[in-house]
């Protein structure tokens, strides 16, 4: 019988190999040797792409069986026969595995079913999760017609049925709006609060990571920093800085400067990190530079511009601790579009719907895009952004209204319009079973481009990326960031006008998102219009201009400045919230019978 003082999770020099694609083995986790002492913690396992989160837990749920290594949870082994670990364990993976042609009842009774529960204990448990939740009066709803982030709370209730001991969370929010990603964690809190579990989440949001009582990083399968995260960014403490424009207003064009000058861009570039941030921007030294920023930092300042120390934060320690020593830097080719677009205006949507049946998924909606401008559309799960998105790609049509891209009329000159517009899409529609230089190939011939012509573009979008080491590898077997940026390579290769890219950086880590923002502000600099849909909100900060819809409205559009303005915010994730709380507000008094 364990100890009933034993900890609730104990892992000493565990190790986890798996063949890769050249055959050779790779330790996916690797002498990792973890404590959590606390019961009834909330504890943030983050690290890059690759890291091992998603092989650690499945390691400590008894998916994975460790080639060394012992694994110890409130005492118990995940590898023995023992049913009162079964009984103590939740575990909810990335994609968990919901029968969407089910309703939530019948969902919630299977997995009941599958835990021992039913009759009036399931009943009961469905009553209570159900009001926790907050998914009342959807009982009866097929899940496969639930918002992302209704089926993500679905998911998570399903794993607090049996109210665990401990509950392992495989990054529960990538692609989940910021209003559900805080109704998530209140369901975590409130259900740890009642019941005493431990909780361990793996998330690529570091101000989730922040918020917890324990952080742990992970990279290359090892152990980097453990403890309390307010300790671990205290670390970066004399490296961490506010630059601000003397004319609010340039504020974007001081992000965008200055996310150049960061040693990933440039190895002898002299910040580490420089990232938009409400009305300035925030800025990271290297380690070199611990005592101050350095001259040669104060040197390439744009003038005019008000440098000041920040408090740092939990991403300060983790882009300080992950981020490349400059081995590697963007090196990548940027071209100007191929189609010129002629008109002033690259998209412009006049008064357009779209229903299904009897539901309206957007409804009367206007805005123009700018050429060469970066513009996104936010909202909610469910808001109608996707239905936006793909009626403006053309490849949905709209139930009413005009759609002119690149000066082609969506509703007759379909063809042509494609021609000048790359998409990438929140799914990833590459080849599986291609290489990745077949899948650029394929393409290229889609969109006219062949021969030495091609092989020049696949050099331009490859050389100096991780994709260029990797073209003939099969696109299966690519990591997540070389399929990432496969995707948007195969968008490129016809050099379009127009780049449409849905959640593009959703799930990858923030070294990622960084070389990805880079890349979209040089394409847009040099002509290409960039029309983007993100969840991670900051990232609203790098467009000139964004919308935010919710029910198939839109309720503001600006640009980042205007739109903190509008409500006072100090953030775009502050700003949208209140909008769409608000716009709810309005709506379920509308609603309301007087």
């Amino acid at each position: 019988m364990p100890d009933a003082h034993c900890f609730p999770v104990e892992v000493k020099n565990l190790r986890k190999t798996f063949r890769g694609p050249d055959g050779k083995p790779f330790a996916a986790i690797d002498n990792l040797s973890v404590l959590i002492p606390e019961p009834g913690a909330i504890v943030s396992l983050i690290g890059p792409d690759g890291a091992g989160k998603t092989t650690l837990l499945r390691l400590l749920a008894g998916i994975l069986t460790p080639e060394d290594g012992e694994i110890r949870l409130f005492g118990r082994r995940p590898d023995t026969d023992d049913p009162d670990f079964v009984a103590m364990l939740g575990f909810m993976p990335q994609r968990f595995g919901l029968y969407e042609e089910l309703s939530v009842w019948e969902n919630f009774r299977i997995f009941g079913a599958l835990r021992g529960i039913r009759g009036r204990a399931l009943e009961a448990r469905f009553r209570d999760l159900m009001t926790l939740s907050g998914l009342r009066g959807f009982e009866s709803r097929e899940a496969g017609k639930l918002s992302g982030g209704m089926k993500q709370k679905l998911g998570l209730s399903c794993s607090l049925l049996a109210e665990p001991k401990i509950l392992l969370l495989d990054e529960p929010t990538v692609g989940v709006d910021p209003l559900s990603r805080r109704e998530l964690w209140r369901i975590l809190r409130d259900m740890r609060d009642r019941t005493g579990m431990t909780v361990l989440v793996s998330t690529a949001y570091l101000d989730e990571a922040e918020a917890a009582d324990r952080t742990i990083l992970i990279s290359s399968g090892r152990l980097i920093a453990e403890g309390d995260p307010r300790e671990l960014a205290r670390e970066t403490e004399g490296r961490t800085w506010l630059a601000r424009a003397g004319d609010e207003r340039r504020t974007l064009a001081l992000a965008r400067t200055l996310m150049r000058e960061v040693r990933a861009a440039n190895p002898r570039a002299p910040w580490l990190d420089a990232v938009p941030h409400g009305n300035a921007v925030n800025l990271l030294s290297p380690e070199d530079a611990r005592s101050g920023a350095s001259e040669e930092s104060f040197r390439t300042l744009p003038e005019g511009t008000k440098l000041s120390s920040r408090t740092p934060a939990l991403e300060d320690a983790y882009c300080a601790l992950t981020f490349p020593r400059a081995d590697r830097t963007d090196s990548l080719r940027i071209l100007p579009p191929a189609y010129a677009v002629q008109e002033p205006e690259a998209v412009v949507a006049r008064s357009i719907s779209r229903r299904f049946g009897s539901f309206t998924a957007v409804e009367d909606t206007s805005f123009s895009v700018k050429k060469g401008e970066i513009f996104g559309l936010l909202g909610p799960n469910g808001a109608g952004k996707t239905t936006t998105f793909r009626m403006l790609c053309g490849l949905l049509p709209p139930s009413g209204g005009t759609i002119s891209v690149a000066g082609s009329d969506l509703r007759t000159a379909r063809s042509a319009a494609r021609a000048k517009v790359g998409y990438v899409a929140q799914k990833f529609s590459l080849y599986a079973q291609l290489s990745a230089r077949q899948n650029l190939e394929y393409f290229g011939a889609c969109f006219g481009v062949a021969g030495q012509t091609l092989d020049n573009r696949i050099h331009e979008l490859t050389t100096g990326s991780d994709l260029g080491e990797r073209l003939q590898s099969i696109t299966r077997e690519l990591p997540l960031g070389a399929k990432r940026e496969l995707a948007l390579a195969c968008a490129l290769i016809h050099r379009p006008a127009i780049l449409f890219l849905d959640e593009a950086t959703s799930g990858a880590d923030i070294a990622a998102r960084r070389a990805f923002w880079r890349r979209i502000v040089g394409l847009a600099e040099t002509g290409t219009t960039v029309i983007v849909t993100t969840h991670f909100l900051e990232e609203a900060e790098y467009c000139d201009r964004f919308l935010i819809q919710d029910a198939g409205r839109v309720l503001t559009l600006g640009t980042p400045s205007e739109v903190r303005h509008e409500t006072g915010a100090a953030s775009i994730e502050e700003a949208f919230i209140s909008i769409v709380t608000q716009a709810r507000r309005e709506r379920a008094n509308e609603e309301t019978p007087s």
